[in-house]
């Protein structure tokens, strides 16, 4: 078996790919809109080591296996959703015989991007070297990718045709007109990004908000960016743990994103602690990606684990509906935006595809193809829907009185 032929076989296809190798071998469709090379037994040695998807992912990461054309179409095009999750003992058996050939059998190290948090899961010190290796990697870069709104989670596309920035304000007036937002309220939003929902609320909503994030960067370009929008009076964001903060009596909470973070275990726990936040009556928006139900593990592993979200977990939307109702809350609203997730993926994929040169060399390669990657599955994700994402609306009971409308007015 040639290698242009053991990688189409270990990678599996449902649609035209070329496959070529560094041997001069080549298989599959000649001129199919994307070419899976292989560019060096260094990436027989990861499949070896890791068998599946982690193994491609890193093959592809090193740059030692190479996708040309759109990752996504690249994706869509193999025989499973994403990469595979298992090798055939035949095709093994060819990579074994491969690597013994060339002398080389584990690969000498994992590329450098690979997550490595310490200590206990969702500790304090845990989670900020997870929120660290995520988001603290270049606010330019991010720039570049999530363009003027720097709004890191799903879109809200009020028409088909909407652009990126048009979705996202649509998304953060959304989640202010469920919070009933008006003048002299105070808003807190805990996993606050660059600072998006906190700023609209000020500038549209007189709103005096307060975002914490684990991320420094993100709390230092959000707070450059209040100071120069004239939103000092009304909005600030901290560089926080959204467990410290010291103030309570909000009239909102918005957790836009922050959920997939906190892990099933401290879910109960989370819910109290923005339930102590608010006022009777204020209300809670959790926004966050879960999986379609409550069936499988909640824990994040391989590839996405190791070089995205490390200790992410996904949850059924069942699952975090009664985790809000039964941690002081009632729950007044709830709606799937997933193919808005999918639209909002699609408009970061172009974004860095326009600015890919840039980012390499603002990330490095590495990390750039990491991104690549991730984001294009992601969206395949969420297209078939292997995973979602939800708006929860709850309300803190003031008494038995919810002060809800009887009939949605957002």
């Amino acid at each position: 078996m040639r290698l242009a032929e053991i990688i189409e076989s270990a990678v599996g296809r449902s649609a035209p790919l070329e496959f070529t190798a560094y041997d001069g071998s080549q298989t599959g469709d000649r001129g199919a809109p994307v070419r899976i090379d292989l560019r060096s037994p260094i990436a027989l040695s990861y499949l070896a080591s890791a068998p599946g998807e982690l193994g491609l992912a890193r093959a592809y990461v090193s740059g030692a296996l190479d996708i040309h054309g759109d990752m996504y179409t690249a994706l869509s095009s193999m025989a499973t959703s994403t990469v595979v999750d298992h090798v055939s003992p035949r095709v093994f058996a060819q990579v074994a015989l491969r690597l013994g050939a060339a002398r080389l059998w584990w690969p000498v190290s994992r590329p450098a991007g690979e997550a490595r948090v310490h200590g206990r899961r969702h500790s304090r010190r845990r989670d900020q070297e997870a929120i660290t290796h995520h988001y603290d990697v270049s606010n330019r870069f991010y720039e570049w990718v999530l363009g003027p709104s720097m709004a890191y989670t799903c879109a809200v596309y009020p028409t088909a045709d909407a652009s990126l920035e048009e979705a996202q304000w649509t998304k953060h007036d959304l989640v202010a007109r469920k919070l009933g937002l008006r003048e002299g309220m105070r808003l807190l939003d805990v996993g606050c990004g660059w600072g998006g929902m906190v700023m609209h609320a000020a500038r549209h909503y007189g709103v005096r908000a307060l975002g914490v994030t684990l991320s420094r960067k993100q709390a230092e370009w959000a707070q450059k960016k209040i100071a120069e929008s004239g939103l000092s009076d009304l909005a600030e964001v901290r560089h926080l743990d959204y467990r410290d903060v010291a103030e309570s009596g909000f009239d909102a909470v918005s957790s836009i994103g922050l959920t997939e973070h906190i892990g099933a275990a401290a879910l109960p726990s989370y819910v109290r602690s923005l339930h102590d936040k608010l006022r009777p009556g204020g209300r809670l928006l959790n926004h966050c990606i879960t999986r379609p139900d409550n069936t499988g593990p909640s824990r994040i592993k391989g590839f996405f684990n190791r070089y995205v979200f490390p200790d992410g977990e996904l949850l059924g939307p069942g699952h975090i509906l009664s985790a809000i109702h039964d941690n002081g809350f009632e729950v007044r609203h709830e709606e799937n935006l997933r193919e808005h997730y999918a639209k909002t993926l699609t408009a970061w994929c172009a974004n860095l595809d326009e600015h890919w040169d840039d980012a390499v060399e603002e990330v490095g390669e590495e990390r750039a193809r990491v991104w690549r990657l991730y984001m294009a599955g992601s969206r395949l994700g969420f297209e078939i829907n292997n995973i979602q994402l939800h708006q929860v609306l709850a309300v803190r009971l003031d008494g038995t009185t919810s002060h809800m409308p009887l009939r949605p007015d957002w």
